[in-house]
């Protein structure tokens, strides 16, 4: 792709327009919610992020983002990974799971909050989330002093939903989905004069965004590439616009989990179009129709997109936790996962920086992350093996087991539903090994004792 960066006009104008408009129409906060619920859908659009008219941020505008923020955020480390020799590159992962409220959507909420009037601020922001956005911007507008509402879907994670209520922020929990919520929020926005705020789109959230690129230039010298997961496309957009201004020879490189991969497919299509998106470990990464204003500003200046596996994204996970003492949620470890799925072979002996965004994962989540990134890994094994039922018979197999060193973590049998001899045993195992050769002699060994076993995911 060829790095052609926008210079259309900056976007404060524009932004404070369309903003002083909204609020003169809608200066009224009495309402009531039948009144909500009657508002017609095509009420609703969002004027600053228009298909039909997309805002190309410029780089003075993340310039302008850095300047205002820095009082307000963390400057996160960017530092050299263990992971250097496992990977042959030389890996440098800037941590911005370290911000106050655990990800880097801190950066554009404070910008944006900042560029309201001061009738906005004195009047507050609405917006849809189901977690590191609404936290973001219910931290800073409470710093800010600032009145924020957050409307978040029923399935957001309740300790996300407590720690916006810590914030003071107003919190409403309505929708099945981020689409429902969205929905909502934008009527009670129009009733109340509230600017909404899109967590990937809004002009200034890009810019802000952004300026986690112009710390990573200033910190590393010489960065061959760039490494940043794609969910709506903010961070992307932002970050390549701060990079190729400032190293145009840097590589920058999207990736997204194969369960929804919208920026690909809009990147192919020419313009965002709408993607299905499955379950996936990175949720936070699943938008099914990218930004408008990201896209325009991002789409000339990445040089490549790439997908991963949910496999890879939990070994990502297992490995940051290993190897780097980081715990980093899918979203934030994704990047990672492209490289551990091979995905970039042509990097390396390259000097290469991963965004590790985000943090906040689900206590319950993680675990499941682990044990699947142990699975993958090889170290953590599933088999169904046939075995004498006489005395004696389960006791060998333990001991087969024991014998190479593999340690069993569960162990079930079954005589109900065998098919064969009557007098044989199904027995199932869940084992965990050093390595996936480890794997790989238990394996070779179960098949020269026994005649049946059955290896793997076809026990699920």
């Amino acid at each position: 792709m060829t790095s052609t960066i926008c210079t259309t006009n900056g976007i404060e104008d524009k932004v404070q327009k369309l903003v002083i408009e909204d609020c003169s129409q809608n200066g009224n906060t009495n309402h009531n919610d039948t009144e909500i619920e009657d508002m017609k859908d095509g009420d609703l659009k969002d004027e600053l992020c228009d298909p039909d008219n997309p805002i190309c941020v410029k780089f003075q505008d993340v310039s302008a983002a850095a300047y205002k923020i820095k009082s307000g955020i963390q400057r996160t480390p960017c530092q050299k990974s263990h992971m250097s020799a496992l990977t042959g590159m030389e890996i440098y992962f800037k941590k911005e799971f370290l911000q106050f409220t655990g990800s880097f959507k801190e950066r554009g909420a404070r910008n944006t909050l900042l560029m309201l009037n001061k009738a906005q601020k004195k009047k507050g922001v609405i917006a849809a989330s189901a977690g590191n956005h609404a936290l973001a911007l219910s931290y800073h507008g409470k710093d800010l002093g600032i009145p924020v509402t957050v409307v978040m879907p029923i399935v957001a994670p309740i300790m996300k939903v407590s720690l916006c209520r810590q914030q003071q922020a107003n919190v409403i929990i309505h929708g099945a989905d981020i689409g429902e919520s969205k929905n909502l929020a934008m009527k009670i926005g129009r009733k109340q004069g509230l600017a909404y705020i899109n967590g990937y789109d809004n002009p200034h959230i890009i810019a802000g965004q952004g300026t986690m690129g112009l710390e990573i230039v200033e910190q590393i010298a010489d960065i061959d590439a760039v490494i940043i997961p794609i969910g709506g496309g903010g961070l992307i957009a932002g970050t390549a616009l701060a990079i190729k201004s400032l190293s145009p020879k840097t590589l920058v490189i999207g990736v997204e989990s194969e369960e929804c991969a919208s920026f690909k497919a809009s990147l192919e299509a020419g313009r965002p179009v709408y993607t299905a998106a499955g379950p996936t470990l990175a949720d936070g990464l699943a938008v099914p129709l990218v930004g408008v204003n990201a896209f325009e500003t991002a789409k000339d200046i990445i040089d490549k997109v790439v997908t991963v596996s949910e496999d890879f994204i939990a070994l990502s996970i297992l490995r940051l936790v290993e190897l780097e003492k980081a715990v980093v949620e899918g979203a934030g470890a994704t990047a990672l996962a492209a490289l551990l799925g091979n995905k970039l072979p042509e990097l390396k002996g390259k000097r290469v920086v991963i965004p590790l965004c985000g943090g906040n994962i689900d206590t319950t989540v993680l675990g499941r992350c682990l044990e699947r990134g142990l699975a993958a890994d090889g170290r953590l094994c599933k088999f169904v093996v046939t075995v004498s039922d006489r005395p004696g018979g389960i006791a060998e197999l333990t001991k087969l087991i024991a014998d190479l060193g593999v340690s069993i973590k569960d162990i079930h049998h079954e005589r109900a539903w065998l098919k064969n001899a009557i007098f044989n045993v199904q027995v199932m195992c869940v084992v965990e090994t050093r390595d996936q050769e480890h794997a790989t002699q238990l394996h070779q060994l179960l098949l020269d004792n026994y005649s049946s076993v059955i290896w793997g995911p076809l026990t699920v």
